[in-house]
Formats: C-alpha cells, sequence, structure tokens
C-alpha cells in the first residue's frame, strides 16, 4: 500500500502568508479600533465641546453597532459570499473614519463611530470565517487560528499605545485617519487574495424576521449593558431594556426553530465544545478590556501620567502577548487547547491580582510591570487558544456563523465586564468621597475593586474552560461548497 502524501503547506506559499496577513489586518483594524480612541477623548472633548455624558458615545457607539449587527454579519458572510461582506464591510469602515476624522461636532463624530461599528461587523466574522475554510491543512489551520488570536490580544494593547502616541503628535484625528490606508490594502488584497465562491441566497429563502430580531434583541442588549453605570442597574430604564432584548431575542429562538431555513441554525451547539469556548471567550474578555480601561484611567488620574506615557505602559504586554503566542502554538498539536486555556487564564488571573493591588503613590516597575507581563503571557495564551477551540469541528458552510459567535461573546464580555465593573469602581469611590477620604486615594480604592473583580472573572473564565473542546488543531469536517482556498489565479471581480 502505497504512503498517504501529507497535504502541501499553502501556508508556507507566498500566497498564503499574504492572505493570513490581510485577515490578520482586518482583525487587527476591528479591535484597535475598541481601545484606540481611550486615551484620545481629553482631546476629543476639548476639541468639539463635548459634554461628559455624550463623551461616552465615542467608544459606546462603536461597541453598540458592532456587537449589535456581529451574529448577521456572520450569517450572511456564508450565505452571500464572504469576500462580498469583507470588502462591503471595510469599505463603510474607511468611509465612516474618514467622516470622523473630519468631524467638526459631536454628533458626527458619534455617528461615524456607529457606522464605523456596523462595518467593523462586517468585516471580523467574514475574516475569520475565509481563514478557516482556506487553511485546512491541520498544522496551518493551527498556526493560522494562533495568529488571528494573537492579533487580538496584541491590538487591544498596541490601540492605546497608538492612541497616546497619535493624540500627542499630529492630534486626535489621525487615530481615525490612519484607518484609510490599511482599508484601502485590505480591499486589494480582497481582490486579488480571496476566492470570490458563494452559495447564492434567495431574498424568498431568507430569514427576515430572524434578522430583524435577532439584530433588535442584540443592539438593545448591548445598549443597556453600555448604559446600566449611568442609569442604574435597578433603574427601570435598565430592566425595562434588559427584558425587552430578552423577549426578543426569545422569539428570535421560537422563529429559528420552526423556520425552513432559519438564519440561525441552531444545530451548531451540537458541536462540542463550542458553548464552552465561546462562554470562555466571553468571561475572559469581560476581564481582560476591563483591566486595560481601569489601569489606563489610574495611570492617568492617579499617578498623572500622559497619554503617550499610558500608552508606552503596555508595551511589554505587546511582547508577552507575541511569545505567549508563539508557544501556545507549539503546544496545541501536543497536548490540545484546553489545557492551554486553563493554564493561560489562571496565570493571567495571577498577573491581574497583582495588578490589583496597585497603592496611590505607584511605581511602574514595581507595581505594574511585573503584573502586566504575568497578564500578558496568559493573555496570549488564551486567545490562541480559545480561538482554535471555537472552530473546531465547525463545518465550512456555518464558519461565518461560528465567527459571528466568537467575535458577539467578545464585544458582550467587553460590554458587560465595562459596565457591572465600573459600577463597583464607582461605588467604592463614592462611598470613600462621602467619607472624606481625598480623592486620589478614593478613586484607587475603586479602581483596586474593578481590577480585584476582573481578575476573578478570568479565573471564572478558566473553570468555564474545563467543559471546552480539547482539539489538536484538526481540519474542520467536509461541508457543501462554499468559500475555499483560493485559487492559484484570483477569480473575476463581481
Amino acid at each position: 500500500m502505497a504512503p498517504t502524501i501529507p497535504e502541501p503547506s499553502f501556508l508556507a506559499t507566498r500566497r498564503g502568508g499574504l492572505t493570513l496577513l490581510l485577515l490578520c489586518a482586518v482583525q487587527f483594524l476591528d479591535i484597535v479600533d475598541s481601545s484606540i480612541m481611550n486615551v484620545a477623548l481629553p482631546s476629543i472633548r476639548r476639541d468639539l465641546d463635548f459634554s461628559q455624558q455624550s463623551l461616552q458615545w465615542v467608544l459606546s457607539g462603536y461597541v453598540l453597532t458592532y456587537g449589535g449587527f456581529l451574529l448577521l454579519g456572520g450569517r450572511a458572510a456564508d450565505l452571500l459570499g464572504r469576500r462580498r461582506l469583507l470588502v462591503a464591510g471595510t469599505g463603510l469602515f474607511a468611509v465612516s473614519s474618514l467622516a470622523g476624522g473630519l468631524a467638526a461636532n459631536a454628533g458626527i463624530l458619534i455617528g461615524a463611530r456607529v457606522v464605523q461599528g456596523l462595518g467593523a461587523a462586517m468585516m471580523s466574522p467574514a475574516g475569520l470565517s475565509i481563514l478557516t475554510t482556506t487553511f485546512t491543512e491541520g498544522r496551518d489551520r493551527t498556526k493560522a487560528l494562533g495568529v488571528w488570536g494573537a492579533i487580538s490580544g496584541l491590538a487591544a494593547a498596541v490601540g492605546v499605545f497608538l492612541g497616546g502616541v497619535l493624540s500627542e503628535g499630529p492630534g486626535w484625528r489621525w487615530v481615525l485617519f490612519v484607518n484609510i490606508p490599511v482599508c484601502v490594502l485590505v480591499v486589494a488584497g480582497a481582490f486579488r487574495l480571496v476566492s470570490n465562491r458563494r452559495r447564492r441566497a434567495r431574498l424568498a429563502t431568507f430569514d427576515v424576521l430572524g434578522a430583524l430580531l435577532v439584530t433588535g434583541g442584540m443592539l438593545l442588549l448591548v445598549y443597556a449593558l453600555v448604559k446600566a453605570p449611568e442609569a442604574g442597574w435597578g433603574s427601570a430604564h435598565t430592566i425595562g431594556e434588559l427584558s425587552t432584548a430578552g423577549v426578543l431575542l426569545a422569539v428570535f429562538v421560537y422563529n429559528e426553530r420552526r423556520s425552513r431555513n432559519p438564519l440561525f441554525p441552531f444545530s451548531i451547539f451540537r458541536i462540542k465544545g463550542l458553548a464552552a469556548a465561546d462562554t470562555t471567550q466571553l468571561i475572559a474578555f469581560a476581564g481582560f478590556i476591563s483591566l486595560f480601561f481601569f489601569l489606563t484611567l489610574y495611570m492617568q488620574n492617579v499617578l498623572g501620567y500622559s497619554p503617550i506615557q499610558a500608552g508606552s505602559a503596555y508595551l511589554p504586554v505587546t511582547v508577552g502577548i507575541v511569545i505567549a503566542a508563539g508557544v501556545s502554538t507549539q503546544l496545541i498539536p501536543r497536548i490540545g487547547t484546553r489545557a492551554v486555556i486553563v493554564v493561560g487564564a489562571l496565570i493571567a488571573a495571577g498577573g491581574m491580582y497583582y495588578l490589583s493591588r496597585v497603592p496611590v503613590h505607584g511605581s511602574y516597575p514595581t507595581d505594574l510591570l511585573p503584573g502586566l507581563v504575568i497578564m500578558s503571557i496568559g493573555l496570549g495564551a488564551v486567545f490562541v487558544t480559545v480561538t482554535t477551540a471555537a472552530n473546531a469541528g465547525v463545518p465550512a458552510d456555518k464558519a461565518g456563523l461560528a465567527a459571528g459567535l466568537l467575535n458577539t461573546s467578545l464585544q458582550i464580555g467587553s460590554a458587560l465586564g465595562l459596565a457591572v465593573f465600573s459600577a463597583l469602581a464607582t461605588a467604592r469611590t463614592n462611598d470613600l468621597l462621602t467619607g472624606h477620604t481625598p480623592g486620589p486615594e478614593a478613586l484607587t480604592a475603586g479602581f483596586q475593586r474593578a481590577l480585584l473583580a476582573s481578575s476573578i472573572a478570568v479565573l471564572a473564565a478558566a473553570l468555564i474552560a474545563l467543559r471546552a473542546t480539547n482539539t489538536r488543531g484538526q481540519a474542520p469536517p467536509p461541508a457543501p461548497a462554499t468559500d475555499a482556498r483560493p485559487a492559484p489565479v484570483p477569480e473575476a471581480a463581481e
């Protein structure tokens, strides 16, 4: 019997490497724009005369539509064509970035950020589903998903640094302008490198009601989470919004189970470990994103760091993520994803607990750097392996849906973490201020409580990960023809 010839490595070719670079640029853009605006907010408030209440929507407007439309964007990529969704979303992202950079008032900037989030909701699941249906050979798939996961962690840390550099350099508008040339390269690369095969979805069978229900429910859910710290968790507004979102999503589930052509086939949850991997991502991101947010506030409002100093403080985090991602990618084929996720989350939780003890007169070398380095190693391991586990066993015709689920868990986790932990921090700070505690001490105590809660969230993610798939990077099962590996010669554009 002739020996089995292993499938050649597409990733090792020039075209394969460029394809992975293109798709990682998509994910980097989407994630970095969730954090890059943080340190630019004071400059934006001065230039455009924002009120304190409306300023939060520079961040929340993006998160709202990004999280709200991800499930629809992921399924639309499966049904209408992944390259089509990727190009359309990137174009929308570029136009809204230009509009935001040129904004003359607060309303235009917020509107641009809302549209930018919609573009990201189209780009991200399309990009990840192209990756999982292009790199199908076991080792290629593990490496590609590892790089994608590492990019998610890197972008969260690099965004804060770039925001500080651009805000203190050419100005906050360049935080948005810098997206445009990258978007142009992504669109050009998509036409050159990504094939145009797709399933044609007929409007007669498209689940319009399901699309309206899931999008309306997700938008209202994210909106309620974003507004909860300000309105109060027990307020009539918050309870009403969360209840209405729950009703819409429950009706969506009922509609999908009765539909002959559901927008969201719930059979995807029969894939072993998928729900656990997505839940792990949700809980872990609630902790990680909150850490970046509160630690940045601590450095600027308590230690008096400038935007560029606060951003530069995260540079060691990027190094730790890169190292951890490389090691994790090597470990996955040997021991599987589950052990790496659990150990990574435990390491990250330990680093975050260290950071939760920051003092009022903290020092970067002793009070921040050790915790950041430890946390970054765990963070890199978690992002790489959760991405791999969440895509294990997903057939190609549902790759977009799986990508939408994973990214939705990321966005919902981010919004939920900031909402809950902000309430904890604010309550602690206000209690101390009422007792005439000095401002810096009261702020620090609030940040300590939020950071402690963030570390507990990541610890909980480690426990949930015990139910995740323990994949070693195997290829997904076959599925009906859809976006497959790009042909040597790109097909004609639509």
